[in-house]
């Protein structure tokens, strides 16, 4: 098992906005994807398939950090704070919702080894 963090960060553009929005995001990818903790950061938008019918919001990150520490460090990156003060909590933002969650691989109760 690892000390990884898995993050899922799924937004919904205002109306007519969701161009613009995926663009902006996909501006946060560079920087991000230079820190040190970083795996993997990438931005993805949904996609009709017949194998894959269930709901979504329209445009997601898909990202995995090294661990809680890494995730936290990039949270809180003037970029980071910046777009989500500008485009999820101003009125005047491209974000009409938003949901933001972390999960782990490792099992509840595991006793990972003390290294």
């Amino acid at each position: 098992m690892s000390q990884k963090i898995y993050c899922i960060a799924m937004f919904k553009a205002k109306a007519g906005k969701q161009n613009e929005l995926f663009e902006v995001l996909q501006a946060l990818e560079p920087n991000s994807q230079r820190e040190d903790g970083c795996i993997q950061y990438l931005v993805t938008r949904h996609i009709q398939n017949d194998f894959a019918e269930g709901s979504s919001f329209p445009i997601v990150f898909n990202e995995i950090w090294r661990d809680k520490a890494a995730f936290e460090a990039h949270c809180q990156r003037k970029e980071i704070v910046n777009f989500f003060e500008t485009h999820c909590v101003a009125e005047s933002g491209l974000v009409e919702d938003y949901n933001v969650c972390v999960y782990s691989d490792q099992p509840e109760n595991y006793d990972a080894p003390q290294i």
